[in-house]
């Protein structure tokens, strides 16, 4: 193997199994039946093999739809011939009752209504898409297979691409929200008119470097729409500089077994309506040993997320916390066995372990986003302080009046002039210093010459 960090593998065998399973069940959870969709992002920079580790398994997924667009060349053949032939005979029907008289022109309506319904083009056998547009994604489903999969290797591509843009965003979010929900797909457009897809799943695994990840999870729109708290994601520390030739162990027999995994479940037909192709996926039960595991789990983590927990700066992810654990042990479970009645102790068991390590990873780059931003208020006002405060020393009330906007509430504030003491450019002056005409209790000396870095 690669020796990327463990992590960027398996959450691609993850989002993997998800896309073959989902289109077979839904899961039983607290709040009722769920789908098996998972949403996922894999933070990683450019040189952590995100795509050597990716591609060995999505290989057989990539085979069984050349072979399926193979197998249907001759239904296309057929379809195109079977329509070429219909157009003719209505195009022959037309002109017989726009030209006919009498029983003629009776007779032709007769024909017509006797045509039937215009042949329809066999279903696109694509099960993966990288970026597509809401449009697109609809049209896909609404001609192609019911259960598909968002998946890039390239994230930013489809995070900074035309979906995402500033005209798209909120439709689209809105959109892959109601997929993961298991919500149908509906759609109002002129000339098109009004229609609704039902039963249609998505699968999503985006691998995306620092920087695009960032500013996605910055954006307000995608946390505040619920969009970011529905997705499994990890950023695994670095391997670079200590994956040597030497360390190497192939487990080709996994990676094998993985596969032909993977091919037995997409080559077993999806439970769907034929005209309409909505999938009619089973409710899979939670076995009485996996709903206990399963309630104590969303206990702990709704306690950790009060006042002074550990989870409750991360309250709209760990909310879904103990949903994603029971849509994970559905996934392990069809994966295991597609014809599995219920959710045993050990897959929730595992799939708890999984969850805690998403929640875990979600509090930690939370936390760092929170001292990115501390730093960036810290700098600003260390910028203001030596460019435009004309006095030798500060308060923190004349920071609040007079300072930059981001630090205009006392909590930043002090928090930005802490940080800057820690590093040397303020000195804190004594209690009772008189300063601009007054006794202060708490004031600082601007250290112009320089202190650390920030």
């Amino acid at each position: 193997m690669s020796l990327a960090p463990v992590a960027i593998p398996a959450q691609s065998a993850l989002s993997v199994a998800s896309l073959a399973v989902q289109g077979f069940a839904n899961v039983e959870t607290l709040g009722g039946p769920r789908p098996l969709s998972l949403y996922c992002l894999t933070i990683a920079a450019s040189g952590e093999r995100k795509s050597s580790c990716d591609a060995p398994l999505m290989d057989a997924l990539r085979e069984h739809e050349k072979e399926q667009a193979k197998a249907q060349r001759e239904d296309v053949q057929a379809w195109q011939n079977a329509h070429a032939i219909y157009s003719e005979e209505r195009k022959r029907i037309l002109a017989a009752i726009k030209n006919g008289k009498g029983e003629k022109k009776t007779a032709a309506r007769a024909d017509l209504d006797g045509l039937g319904a215009e042949p329809s083009a066999p279903p696109c056998t694509d099960r993966v898409v990288t970026e597509p547009t809401f449009e697109g994604l609809t049209r896909l489903y609404a001609t192609g297979q019911p259960s598909l999969g968002i998946f890039s290797d390239e994230g930013g591509q489809f995070l900074g691409g035309h979906a995402m843009n500033s005209d798209n965003r909120q439709k689209t979010l809105t959109a892959l929200n109601d997929l993961w929900q298991g919500n149908p797909i509906r759609r109002t457009r002129a000339g098109d008119g009004a229609y609704a897809l039902y039963g249609r799943r998505l699968a999503v695994h985006l691998m995306a470097q620092p920087g695009v990840a960032r500013a996605f999870m910055a954006d307000p729109l995608a946390a505040d729409s619920g969009f970011l708290p529905r997705f499994l994601i990890c950023e695994p520390q670095s391997n670079i500089g200590t994956r040597l030739h030497a360390q190497v162990r192939p487990d080709n027999g996994a990676l094998a077994a993985f596969s032909d995994r993977l091919r037995t479940i997409l080559e077993t037909p999806l439970p769907m309506d034929a005209e309409t192709r909505e999938l009619q996926p089973r409710t899979l039960a939670l076995g009485g040993d996996a709903r206990a595991l399963l309630i104590q789990f969303a206990d702990a983590i709704e306690v950790a997320q009060g006042k002074g927990g550990n989870l409750e700066h991360i309250t709209g992810t760990a909310s879904k916390a103990a949903e994603q654990a029971a849509r994970i042990a559905g996934v392990l479970t069809l994966w295991r066995d597609l014809q599995a009645a219920e959710v045993a102790a050990q897959d929730m068991a595992d799939a708890i372990t999984l969850a805690q390590f998403y929640l875990t990873e979600a509090a930690r780059l939370a936390d760092a986003a929170n001292v990115s931003a501390e730093i960036d208020r810290a700098e600003r006002l260390r910028k203001w302080l030596l460019e435009s405060w004309p006095e030798a020393d500060i308060m923190p009330r004349e920071v609040l009046q007079y300072g930059p906007n981001a630090l205009r509430d006392s909590k930043t504030a002090t928090a930005a002039l802490t940080i800057l003491e820690r590093h040397g450019w303020l000195a804190p002056l004594d209690d009772g210093i008189v300063i601009r005409g007054a006794a202060r209790k708490v004031a600082w000396r601007i250290v112009r010459g320089g202190g650390d870095v920030v």
